[in-house]
C-alpha cells in the first residue's frame, strides 16, 4: 500500500525589490493519520450501545422469567401505530423482527448522543440511566402496559441496568474510537 505524499512549499522572503533572501524550498512529507469524523464516531458508538442492549435483552429473556420484555413493548407500540393508521399488524414473528430492528435504530440514535468527547463515559452513563428509568416509568402512561418492564423490583432493576450497560458500552466505544487513527 503506497503512502500519500503531500507537497509543502515555503515562500521565499524578499529583502529588496528583485532580490530574494532564500530560494523557494520544496519538501515532501508523509500524510499523517487522521481521526474518524465525529459524526461517524458517534454513530458507531450509538450502534454499539444499541446492539449491546438488544443482545442482553434477547439473551436474558430466554433464560430468566422475570426479565424485562422490551420487545413486547415495541410490538405493542408498532401494533398501536399501525391500527391508528388503519393498517392490519403483521403476524407475531414479523412483528417481533420489526420491533428488534426499531429498537436497534432508535436506541442507536439515542446512544449516539454520547458523542465522542472526553466525557463520553459520563454522558453514556447518564443517558443509559435516563433511558432505563424511562423504560420503567413511561410504558404505562403511554398505553403500552406496565408489566413488561415493571412487574417486579428485579424487572425494574434489570431494565435500568440494561440501558445503563448500553450507555456505558456507547461511552466506552466512543472513548476508544477517539484514539483510533485511520
Amino acid at each position: 500500500m503506497a503512502k500519500k505524499l503531500t507537497l509543502r512549499s515555503v515562500q521565499a522572503e524578499t529583502t529588496a525589490p528583485g532580490q530574494q533572501k532564500n530560494k523557494r524550498k520544496r519538501t515532501t512529507r508523509k500524510a499523517g493519520k487522521k481521526r474518524l469524523n465525529k459524526w461517524l464516531r458517534s454513530g458507531i458508538s450509538g450502534l454499539a450501545g444499541a446492539l449491546a442492549v438488544t443482545a442482553v435483552h434477547e439473551t436474558v429473556r430466554r433464560f430468566y422469567p422475570d426479565a424485562p420484555r422490551m420487545d413486547i413493548l415495541g410490538m405493542r407500540a408498532i401494533t398501536k401505530g399501525l391500527r391508528y393508521a388503519g393498517q392490519t399488524p403483521p403476524n407475531d414473528d414479523k412483528l417481533h423482527t420489526w420491533s428488534l430492528v426499531g429498537d436497534i435504530i432508535s436506541n442507536g440514535l439515542y446512544y449516539s448522543l454520547t458523542g465522542g468527547g472526553k466525557k463520553a463515559w459520563w454522558r453514556g452513563s447518564i443517558l443509559g440511566t435516563a433511558a432505563g428509568i424511562g423504560g420503567v416509568v413511561l410504558p404505562g402512561p403511554m398505553g403500552l402496559g406496565a408489566a413488561p418492564s415493571n412487574r417486579t423490583r428485579q424487572t425494574q432493576a434489570l431494565t435500568v441496568g440494561y440501558y445503563l450497560l448500553g450507555g456505558l458500552v456507547a461511552g466506552g466505544v466512543a472513548k476508544w474510537l477517539r484514539s483510533v487513527k485511520v
